[in-house]
């Protein structure tokens, strides 16, 4: 293995990127990446604090994809539209980029400052379609934002792991799910 001259931190994050959603984040190691990038494992350090800093850094990148493909969902939408917008393209980046979509999961230091700005960006994304599209308090706004995103990423892990056996268009049980909830939001409205 020859040494590759002028590696990036982005080189290495779309390598260890495809190899999570090629095998999963469990084969993203030090050693698969070097080998994926033709460089000697040691040269990751220059960019990367071991696999706990990979990990760290793949996942604040896939928080940042994720809040891009809200964002542009949500954009020039209100209410309802933005919220079905949202989740659409939550699964669909679930879907299409499934290993950086669990890196998020693979967060080593929760607590980092970045990593909670990120975190905020997303769920705040989240919290003001809610704020604006229903009218809800901000307790009420968060309580809304994270059955949202547990619908989401509970439907999308279920999906990645095959937990969707029976002959139903899955598509569909996203719609109807949707459905439902968006049903709880006008209920919410309603009571105040």
């Amino acid at each position: 293995m020859s040494p590759r001259n002028g590696v990036k931190l982005q080189d290495i994050l779309q390598a260890a990127e495809d190899i999570a959603n090629e095998r999963g984040m469990g084969d993203v190691t030090l050693t698969t990446l070097a080998q994926k990038l033709h460089i000697r494992p040691p040269s990751l350090y220059n960019h990367v604090d071991g696999l706990n800093g990979l990990r760290q850094v793949l996942a604040l990148h896939s928080l940042g994809q994720l809040e891009e493909a809200l964002m542009s969902a949500a954009v020039g939408r209100a209410g309802d539209d933005a919220m079905t917008a949202m989740g659409k393209a939550y699964m669909r980046y679930a879907r299409e980029r499934p290993g950086l979509y669990e890196a998020m999961l693979y967060a080593t230091d929760r607590n980092d400052p970045e990593m909670r700005r990120a975190a905020d960006r997303v769920a705040g994304l989240v919290i003001s379609v809610l704020s604006s599209g229903y009218g809800f308090k901000e307790e009420d706004c968060v309580h809304a934002a994270r059955g949202f995103r547990s619908l989401l990423h509970g439907f999308a892990s279920l999906e990645q792991n095959g937990g969707f056996g029976l002959p139903v268009e899955v598509d569909r049980s996203i719609e109807v799910m949707m459905n439902t909830f968006l049903t709880g939001l006008h209920v919410q409205q309603k009571r105040g």
